[in-house]
Formats: structure tokens, C-alpha cells, sequence
């Protein structure tokens, strides 16, 4: 319970960063429209409140995923974590296509594609690139440290703001230097595979987790090599497995010796209970002691 009271804390700690992140990215570039007028700056300003709403919904979804179980829930609210990397990930894919697509019309059109900036776009550009790499950084540990599919389908959602970003800073640079205008586009859809490949891969996770998917199987045979070896236990059976959100649930049957009292069985299963946990935190085990 500690360690899921600390995930809950990582995940939070994300989804509070990301909105703050889209807010302080909203009010620049609000500035930024002010002073130069450019649609460009607009069209950033437009995306960056759509960071702020997806992020709003992350956070929600993070909130109510890490209530305790009730009378209502007995397996907790963990599954709110996969609905909402599921929508995550729709959006991302819409937003792929619309980058591609784009980058498309404007390898198509050449003559569209003559980048202009000014002085204070770029400001907030470069502001955008460092706040979004440091959130991104920080989401990237936290969904490591956790396995929650909504920090991580966040952090690919703002990948794909920067990866864009830092290639157009690339490509005006190549641009007034050498002429190569037409990198800019290139960037743009090399950006939008990236973001569809990562939102396929947390979706299909999202979608397991959602139809009660087995594990991976390098869990399970840990998890079944914990129970052969364990002292006093005598085989194991039953093992079922499933994920929702960040958290595994484990059911595992063990047989030990039918002649011992309860209360020497019951601390056999305890101390198996605890040896799993302490390889995986982040499970829900419950075992069924049978006898020989």
C-alpha cells in the first residue's frame, strides 16, 4: 500500500506539471500574439490549449484512478487510467494525421512553404522547447516508475509538439542558410509517424488491460518461480493474471501441507504474498492455500 501511495503521488505530481506546463505555454503565447499578430503564433497558441484540455482530462482520470476501492469498486478505480489512454490516444492519432497531412500539402506546394519569424515567436518558441523538455523529462521518470499509460500517452502527446518544434528550428535555420525549404514539411511527417507509432503501442496496452489481458510472460514465469521455490510450499496451481491502469491483479493457488494448523499456513501465504510484492510493487495478490 506504501508503494502505491508513492505512485499515486508521481502521477499526480505529472498531471499537475502537465497543466501547469500548458497554462504558463497558453499565457506566453497569448503575449507573443499580442505583440507580433502572427498566425503562426495563433495556430501554437490554438495547439497549446489543446495540450491544456488534454491535460485537464489526464489529471482527472489520474485523480479518480487513485481513489481506494469502495463498496462499488472492490478492485479500486485504476481501469479510469486505460479509458483515458485510450482517448489519448485517439486524439493523438487525429493529430498525427492532420500533421502529416500538412506536411503533405506543402511538399506538394512548394511555393507555400517560405517560413517567416520574428523576434518574439521565437521567444516563446524557445520557451515552449525548454518548459516542454523538461515536462516531458519529468513524465517520462514518473511513467517509468509507475507504468501508468496516462502520464505516458501525455508525454507523447507534448514528444509530438517538440519533436515539430525543434525541427522547424532546424529547418529555418537550413532554410535562410542553404534554401532548403522543403525540410520543414519533412519534419513535420516524420514527427506525425512518430506520434502514431507511440499511440498505437499505449493503446494496444490500454486495450489488453480493458479486456483483462494475461500479463507478459516474463512476469508470470517470475511470479512462478517465486511459488516453486518458496520454502514449505509444495506445488501451485490457478495463476490468472490482469492489468488495469498502472496495477496487476494476481491470483495464485498454492499447496502446502494439509496437516499444519491455519495459523502456520496463513504465515506461509503471508510471507509468499510479501516475496511477490517485493518484486512487484505495483500487484494486487490475493492466494488460495489448498492442501496437498
Amino acid at each position: 500500500m506504501a508503494a502505491r501511495g508513492h505512485d499515486d503521488r508521481l502521477n499526480l505530481s505529472a498531471g499537475v506539471a502537465s497543466v501547469s506546463v500548458a497554462l504558463l505555454l497558453i499565457a506566453a503565447k497569448l503575449w507573443a500574439l499580442f505583440q507580433t499578430g502572427a498566425l503562426s503564433v495563433a495556430a501554437t497558441l490554438a495547439d497549446s490549449a489543446l495540450d491544456l484540455a488534454m491535460s485537464l482530462g489526464a489529471l482527472a482520470a489520474i485523480a479518480y484512478a487513485a481513489r481506494p476501492a469502495d463498496d462499488d469498486h472492490a478492485f479500486g478505480h485504476s481501469a479510469a487510467e486505460d479509458l483515458a489512454a485510450l482517448g489519448q490516444c485517439l486524439f493523438i492519432l487525429a493529430s498525427a494525421a492532420l500533421i502529416g497531412g500538412a506536411g503533405a500539402q506543402r511538399l506538394a506546394h512548394p511555393a507555400e512553404m517560405v517560413p517567416t519569424q520574428q523576434g518574439a515567436g521565437i521567444a516563446v518558441m524557445g520557451l515552449s522547447i525548454a518548459l516542454t523538455l523538461a515536462l516531458v523529462g519529468w513524465q517520462r521518470h514518473v511513467a517509468r516508475a509507475t507504468g501508468n499509460r496516462v502520464v505516458a500517452a501525455d508525454s507523447l502527446h507534448y514528444i509530438g509538439d517538440l519533436v515539430p518544434a525543434l525541427g522547424a528550428i532546424g529547418a529555418l535555420w537550413a532554410s535562410r542558410r542553404y534554401g532548403l525549404n522543403w525540410i520543414d514539411p519533412v519534419v513535420a511527417i516524420g514527427a506525425a509517424l512518430l506520434m502514431a507509432g507511440g499511440a498505437l503501442k499505449i493503446g494496444r496496452g490500454a486495450w489488453d488491460a480493458l479486456m483483462d489481458r494475461a500479463v507478459d510472460d516474463d512476469m508470470v514465469a517470475g511470479i512462478e518461480t517465486i511459488a516453486r521455490d518458496f520454502p514449505k510450499v509444495r506445488g501451485h496451481h490457478d495463476l490468472r493474471t490482469r492489468r488495469s491502469g498502472s496495477r496487476v491483479f494476481v491470483n495464485l493457488h498454492v499447496e502446502l501441507d494439509g496437516g499444519q494448523s491455519l495459523h502456520e499456513a496463513h504465515a506461509i501465504g503471508a510471507a509468499l504474498k510479501r516475496a511477490i510484492l517485493a518484486r512487484y510493487p505495483h500487484a494486487d495478490v490475493i492466494i488460495h492455500k489448498d492442501p496437498v
